[in-house]
């Protein structure tokens, strides 16, 4: 791919890269007997849906919108998908179409459980209803990302299960991961499973949630594999997992521009994109995304401090060096900037949006969405 001609800012997704993911999670699928849906929170490039629905079985949404999308983009690829929708609290003027377009609907507590279950039923006869527990064990590497923490409001909690729930429910579902390996599920399986498995019965599926880091080098697919097969033996279940970042993971870039150099102490770097604005989560988790061909900062003889083209003082991606002096003009490419991107940039001081682009496995690149002023205009009133 010649980045030269790529009108930046741009995310870049590459099908190949996208692909390999997506074969690996279907092997894990075809040895374990588990079913994998894509959680677009993490993951929500409709126009890789072509691709993405023959290997995964449908998707996980966190409302109304995402659970649309689900249904009008994903399951036209293949209408047998399955959409699951889950939400902290659903809303009245939410829930009728919402169990409409849902297979499974999950409540996060008995509460809203009851409050909704024969609405649902009456308008979706079909729909299968669970009820999300927290399981109180985490090694969740951040706070911000902890299901599980303290007075978290995800789930119900061992103390909160109300065993009226058991006459309404097909399945139960967690959610304590975050980037992690397998060893992080075991932990968190001893917990669930001594707490709640006595619920188990007659349940049709138990749904092990996100936070598998699947695609990640190192990953103990196999391991994974074998602790499935054996809970689903053990107690007669389907089971569920919902990853959104290790179907995106390392497959794709943003590319930006470097519009001004100076120095201020250091050598400061400017670029068409912003940390605040299209790589949030950089920021939030935080992380130092990667740079291709860089060096941490004094590793390479030219030192830059990379910042974005906003307002905002701490938009600043970090210090990277390189082997020869950067020029205005030239590209940057920021490494694994699929996942968690687009799905929470914002337009914040109007900046423009990247492009969307999807690097075809023949050779082309096929710009798939262009942002402008009318996309900025049309978040405001």
């Amino acid at each position: 791919m010649n980045i030269n001609t790529i009108k930046t800012p741009c995310y870049v997704c590459e099908e190949e890269l996208l692909e390999n993911n997506l074969k690996l999670l279907d092997y894990v699928q075809k040895e374990s007997g588990a079913k994998i849906i894509l959680a677009l929170k993490g993951f929500a490039m409709w126009s890789t849906f072509p691709l993405v629905s023959k290997y995964l079985k449908g998707c996980t949404s966190s409302g109304l919108h995402e659970a649309l999308l689900a249904r009008e983009e994903f399951c036209k690829h293949n209408p047998h998908a399955e959409v699951h929708t889950y939400s902290p609290a659903f809303k009245e003027e939410d829930i009728d179409e919402i169990a409409r377009i849902s297979d499974h609907i999950v409540f996060n507590s008995p509460n809203q459980l009851f409050k909704f279950k024969e609405r649902v039923k009456q308008i979706n006869p079909h729909a299968e209803l669970s009820l999300r527990i927290n399981p109180e064990v985490s090694s969740s590497p951040t706070d911000i990302y902890n299901p599980c923490g303290i007075y978290s409001r995800l789930g119900t909690t061992l103390a909160n299960f109300d065993e009226g729930v058991l006459e309404h429910i097909d399945g139960l579902n967690f959610h304590a991961l975050c980037e992690q390996n397998v060893d992080a599920l075991e932990e968190v399986l001893v917990a669930f499973e001594e707490n709640f498995s006595k619920y188990f019965k007659g349940l049709k599926y138990i749904n092990f949630g996100g936070g598998h880091h699947i695609t990640k080098k190192g990953y103990d697919v196999e391991k994974l594999i074998r602790i499935i097969k054996e809970f689903r033996a053990k107690y007669d279940v389907e089971v569920y997992l919902e990853p959104g970042e290790a179907v995106g993971w390392q497959t794709g870039t943003l590319v930006a521009t470097v519009l001004d150099i100076f120095t201020n102490g250091m050598n400061v770097a400017i670029l068409d994109t912003s940390a605040e604005a299209h790589m949030p989560d950089t920021l939030a988790m935080p992380y130092r995304a990667g740079v291709r061909g860089s060096g941490e900062a004094g590793e390479k003889k030219y030192t830059y401090r990379f910042g974005g083209n906003t307002c905002l003082a701490g938009d600043i991606m970090g210090d990277y060096s390189f082997d020869v002096p950067l020029k205005i003009g030239d590209k940057v490419i920021f490494e694994d900037q699929i996942h968690y991107t687009f799905v929470k940039n914002t337009t914040f001081n109007g900046i423009k949006l990247p492009s969307l682009a999807i690097y075809r496995k023949d050779g082309t690149l096929d710009v798939v969405k262009e942002f402008g002023y009318t996309d900025y205009r049309g978040r405001l009133s």
